[in-house]
């Protein structure tokens, strides 16, 4: 029992050894220990809180450039509208430009195809002419059994088919 009494009861120079004792480590664990380690947390500090602002400035350079991104694209958009715009403006003035084109030249075989008509029906009547001509000769040469010359037939020949153009087309004329 003396010696679990001994462990209870206060020793005073135990108690001044101990705190002597505490003390000193307590002073080589600010110098040796507490200072390094407090200092390493303040650099850590540091080091999480430029990290972070980084991480920031990265995030507001990201949103600035991902909007600069999406206007660029709108640009993109609106230019690729437009130039689809102008290609189908500029399609719809060729397609014009051709119809107009195709016109005119439908017109124009029309006259060519109104002009060749008119030099063949002026044939014809040239024809017809030459051969009426020969005919009513024929007949005048029986009718007149020689009375006229051939050359005096020719010209009364003339002046009758002249008298039967200047006339309208369905009438017949008066001899």
């Amino acid at each position: 029992m003396l010696l679990g009494a001994s462990l209870l009861s206060a020793n005073v120079g135990l108690i001044v050894w101990l705190s002597i004792v505490f003390l000193t480590t307590l002073l080589i664990l600010r110098k040796y220990a507490w200072g390094p380690i407090t200092s390493a947390l303040s650099e850590r500090e540091a080091t999480i809180a430029t990290s972070l602002n980084r991480a920031e400035e990265a995030l507001s350079e990201s949103k600035r450039l991902q909007e600069q991104n999406a206007q660029a694209k709108r640009e993109a958009e609106q230019e690729a509208q437009k130039l689809l715009r102008d290609a189908r403006e500029e399609a719809q003035v060729i397609r014009d430009q051709e119809a107009q084109r195709t016109q005119e030249e439908i017109a124009l075989i029309r006259e060519q195809a109104k002009q060749e008509i008119e030099r063949d029906k002026q044939r014809a009547l040239q024809s017809l002419r030459k051969e009426v001509a020969d005919l009513a000769i024929l007949a005048a040469e029986k009718v007149l059994q020689e009375n006229l010359d051939g050359a005096r037939q020719h010209a009364l020949i003339d002046r009758f088919i002249d008298g039967l153009t200047s006339q309208e087309p369905n009438q017949t004329p008066s001899a």
